[in-house]
């Protein structure tokens, strides 16, 4: 009987995973149709209320001022895909543009080596965040808030709080290349775009990395090295924050300590406006760049509307309400889903049970 009972199962199951698959699927493609709807529908009602909108200017401008935000978004949405949080990306941009400029102007070496040792140092903060939440069990919240303010005192202290200038030339260059008539920039931002999404879709680490996200206690017991998969997160995203400060460098025009307050909530609001769950195991680049673009439209309604530039905080914190609030309806009904499946594939093969031992 039981092994009538388990060849009774067996497609069950396997139906079971398919429905979930194709469930999990449906709600991803609504997730993304869903944003690029909520794009359209801004865009047009700011064509109608600004006739510039549609203009080539703007949008270069609103794709190139979303590079940085991008760039350090997809670092952050590997943290967060690990359950974790990490505060300290602005302050850690801040510290690779001061350490780019002032190295190769006041200490005299390459640009590139200067340039390399500010993406070293974004590593590095990215380890010790990674090893502060891992091996000293310090909640990520409290372990990058800390590090948020060292890295930018850091800033501040090496820059003597002014901005650096004038900027190697090179920088100047990659910011006025084009290639096939679009900024350099923003085919370097898609680059990166596509190499993360390629980590996460198809190689090892990336299902380590929603392993660990959805379940670390269950990853670990499945051979994973959470610890390590969670530091690895962290580390990128270190990387990511010190490639944004490379950016704004040459977008600025100057090393600046002041670089990037605030930007830790813009960017976790397009990763949690993108789809990436709050509480890990879930999301996409794809997803995360829509998000980008959303909150690049908002900050390009406010400049062309003329809405004075504070309301910024008011819409950035009133976003990641909504999409936190989003990010847990979502959760709470795909688990009521999930529930309300295994039960009837539970009552089906109580049915079935009796059924085989009745043909033996």
């Amino acid at each position: 009987m039981n092994s009538n009972a388990q060849k009774t199962s067996a497609p069950q199951s396997e139906l079971l995973g398919k429905v979930r698959t194709r469930n999990k699927s449906m709600v991803e493609i609504l997730e993304d149709l869903g944003l690029v709807v909520v794009i359209v529908i801004c865009s047009m009602l700011l064509s109608v209320a600004s006739p510039v909108f549609f203009s080539r200017i703007n949008i270069e401008n609103l794709l190139f001022s979303s590079t940085i935000i991008a760039v350090v978004a997809i670092g952050e949405a590997f943290v967060i895909m690990v359950s974790g949080i990490d505060l300290s990306v602005g302050a850690v941009l801040a510290l690779s543009s001061v350490l780019c400029v002032g190295l190769a102007t006041n200490q005299g070496l390459p640009v590139w080596l200067a340039a390399l040792i500010a993406l070293g140092l974004g590593a590095v903060v990215g380890l010790i965040n990674g090893l502060a939440v891992t091996r000293l069990k310090i909640p990520a919240l409290i372990a990058t808030l800390a590090m948020m303010s060292i890295a930018r005192g850091i800033a501040f202290i090496y820059s003597g709080g002014r901005n650096l200038a004038p900027i190697p030339d090179i920088y100047d260059t990659i910011q006025a290349a084009r290639l096939f008539g679009v900024p350099v920039i923003i085919l370097f931002t898609l680059l990166i775009a596509f190499i993360a999404h390629f980590v996460l879709s198809s190689t090892r680490f990336g299902r380590e990395i929603y392993a660990t996200g959805g379940n670390p206690i269950a990853a670990t017991l499945s051979g994973i090295r959470a610890d390590r998969v969670i530091i690895s997160a962290y580390v990128i995203s270190g990387i990511a924050a010190a490639v944004g400060g490379l950016m704004i460098t040459a977008r600025l025009e100057a090393g600046a300590a002041t670089a990037g307050f605030g930007l830790e909530l813009t960017v976790i609001s397009a990763v949690v406006i993108g789809g990436v769950s709050l509480f890990g195991g879930e999301g996409k680049v794809g997803s995360v760049l829509l998000g980008v673009l959303l909150l690049g439209l908002v900050q390009n309604a406010i400049n062309l509307l003329n809405v004075p530039p504070n309301y910024d905080y008011v819409v950035s914190g009133l976003v990641i309400g909504l999409a936190a609030a989003v990010d847990v309806f979502r959760r709470n009904v795909a688990e009521a889903g999930a529930r309300r499946r295994l039960a009837a594939v539970k009552k089906e093969q109580a049915g079935s049970a009796p059924k085989a031992a009745e043909s033996q």
